[in-house]
């Protein structure tokens, strides 16, 4: 994203009190945020065009347009404007999906979403992934969740949908019908349909199933905590008997319960990673990182990551630091410059021979 100064300069539509503006604010704000879960930026384009759409100028068509046109007149892009007309466009759709009322219950809706979002940007939009597929997460010290077998993924979504329509939400909790919720989440992601897109596709539409339940989405959890809602998902679908890590829906209920109930749970990314020993302490191998207070500093969540690996390891390579994340080389690179440029790490001893120095 361009800086942190987008939140506040979005969040400034909703103080002035005027529902229109406040209910566009919120959607673009949570349209930026999901950008994170995949490592992606918007731009300071996007950022303009966000606000004349909410103070009226243009409406949400016109500024998908502009967004469209800005990256077709630069016939040349470096990787990183790539990933961030990415962002934009996505933004832009996501922004459009929320602000429509209508809405349907169903698996046929959730492939619509993934293709409105991702049309022209995947070649797969809004299509069945026909491959089995692993992705290395960081919270797994690079393992993978078990994802569906690409052969069932139909029947398991039509199960899935089926049971959740059969559930009934009578006589429950508030607090009750918000974990069964995040429960649904973490079951259909874990199909994950798409070869591409999941998590952006499944929060779209998990947003829009909720409030047919009269629920008020809080922008704050996903402008701010997007990539601990996906880790959470991934932490709700991972089982490892032989290290004693069992799956567990609690890091997403915490999420839940900050986005619907407007609590004010610590969502903290390092909690969910398997060798983290409890609240207050650190697995041994970890010992060094838990002396950082690195959620106090200016880092975005994908840096904040990267920062605890380089804590941990002061020789690991940028190729391990991608394959641990599961992000592309060149957002690490991209990341390891944010970092450097902040004075927060810095080489020692020459590229190929050296390590990592944590200034923080």
């Amino acid at each position: 994203m361009p800086d942190k100064n987008w939140q506040f300069e979005l969040e400034e539509y909703i103080k002035q009190g005027e529902p229109d503006r406040a209910e566009k604010s919120e959607a673009w704000q949570t349209a930026i945020g999901l950008q994170a879960v995949d490592g992606l930026n918007t731009s300071e384009y996007l950022l303009d065009t966000a606000k004349e759409h909410i103070e009226g100028k243009i409406t949400i068509d016109e500024a998908q347009k502009r967004i469209h046109s800005y990256y077709e007149q630069r016939t040349t892009r470096t990787e990183t404007e790539n990933e961030t007309k990415e962002a934009d466009i996505v933004s832009a759709r996501i922004t459009k999906l929320l602000g429509e009322k209508a809405f349907q219950f169903s698996p046929a809706e959730w492939i619509t979403v993934h293709r409105r979002l991702f049309e022209g940007v995947f070649d797969h939009a809004g299509q069945i992934r026909q491959y089995n597929i692993t992705k290395k997460e960081w919270v797994l010290n690079g393992d993978t969740v078990i994802y569906a077998d690409w052969n069932s993924i139909r029947e398991t979504l039509d199960y899935d949908f089926a049971a959740e329509k059969q559930f009934s939400y009578e006589g429950l909790s508030v607090e009750a019908a918000v974990k069964h919720l995040a429960k649904f989440a973490s079951d259909i992601w874990q199909i994950h349909p798409f070869g591409e897109g999941n998590t952006r596709a499944t929060a779209v539409f998990m947003i829009k199933y909720m409030k047919t339940f009269g629920f008020r989405v809080n922008n704050d959890a996903f402008r701010e905590n997007s990539w601990y809602f996906r880790n959470a998902l991934v932490r709700a679908n991972y089982n490892n008997l032989r290290k004693g890590v069992h799956s567990t829906t609690k890091f997403l209920e915490l999420f839940f319960s900050n986005l619907l109930l407007g609590t004010n749970h610590e969502l903290k990314n390092r909690y969910m990673h398997i060798d983290f020993a409890d609240e207050n302490t650190l697995q041994s191998i970890n010992s060094k990182v838990s002396k950082y207070q690195f959620d106090t500093l200016d880092c975005t969540l994908e840096e904040l990551a990267v920062l605890e690996l380089v804590a941990k390891n002061p020789s690991i390579k940028q190729q391990e630091i991608a394959e641990q994340t599961g992000k592309s080389i060149a957002t690490i690179k991209r990341i390891m410059k944010s970092l450097q440029d902040k004075s927060y790490i810095r080489r020692e001893r020459g590229k190929r021979y050296g390590k990592w120095e944590v200034l923080v």
